[in-house]
């Protein structure tokens, strides 16, 4: 029997404690414009290329969700050009939690959000 479920990732939802510090971070990060005045509480959606999204989640309105954060990463950003991107966070004094790890055909670092989930920025 052929599977009715797409091989295809539409959403990713990242549990965030705080949303307005998270669409700020997340935003920056993309280089996306924002504007708190559209941050509503429960969620926020980020503009993100071709078919999957990312929403930041902050449950229900007026409670603070306890966060867990994973010290693995979640998902990627791809870059093109990983020094570039490496200094870009750099200047933008975000939370690195490790160098470039470079491979023959992909490279890597990565950062944590402001719940302290590991965002890994790579190419390939």
């Amino acid at each position: 029997m052929q599977s009715p479920i797409k091989n295809q990732i539409n959403t990713i939802f990242v549990h965030v404690s705080d949303l307005k510090e998270s669409v700020k971070w997340y935003s920056e990060l993309l280089g996306q414009p924002y504007s708190m005045d559209k941050v509503e509480e429960p969620v926020y959606n980020l503009d993100i290329n071709h078919h999957t999204g990312l929403t930041l989640d902050a449950g229900p309105k007026g409670e603070i969700k306890k966060q867990t954060k994973s010290d693995h990463p979640l998902f990627n950003f791809h870059t093109e050009d990983i020094e570039k991107a490496y200094t870009f966070v750099r200047e933008k004094n975000l939370h690195m939690s490790s160098e470039i790890t470079t491979f023959d055909d992909f490279a890597f670092f990565t950062v944590k959000d402001p719940d302290g989930n590991t965002i890994m920025i790579c190419t390939g």
